[in-house]
């Protein structure tokens, strides 16, 4: 069972098609959790000048979007793949977030502490 959680941390499936890999677009998980480039700029540590969607999109914008597509995907399993639910969940304040919503806290560079906290529920979830 240790085992199988360990790979936990990660979801089953691309459900909203994000995309992995070469594929990944990340602006669609920007779009998704309604982040403007400001926002953007800021949980991936670059200018907001720098944010930008061709093939030019700096790396570290990448790789903080793949992470934050890959909580939303699990989430979205939780939920049947429901999209709409699913946002409304990042949207909505949550009394277990500290009355914050889940979507603010990326914004407010909270992200892994609510990964942790997503990881960590639907671990208790399966058990």
């Amino acid at each position: 069972m240790q085992t199988a959680s360990l790979f936990r941390s990660v979801p089953n499936r691309d459900i909203l098609h994000f995309g992995n890999g070469p594929e990944f677009e990340p602006k669609k998980v920007a779009e998704f959790m309604q982040l403007d480039r400001n926002a953007v700029s800021k949980i991936a540590s670059v200018s907001a000048a720098s944010v930008r969607w061709d093939q030019n999109v700096p790396k570290a914008v990448i790789e903080r979007l793949e992470e934050i597509g890959a909580v939303v995907n699990m989430v979205a399993d939780i939920f049947d793949g429901d999209a709409a639910k699913t946002a409304l969940w990042f949207r909505t304040k949550n009394p277990m977030l500290g009355d914050i919503a889940p979507r603010d806290m990326v914004r407010l560079g909270r992200y892994d502490r609510l990964r942790r906290f997503i990881v960590s529920a639907i671990q208790e979830d399966r058990v």
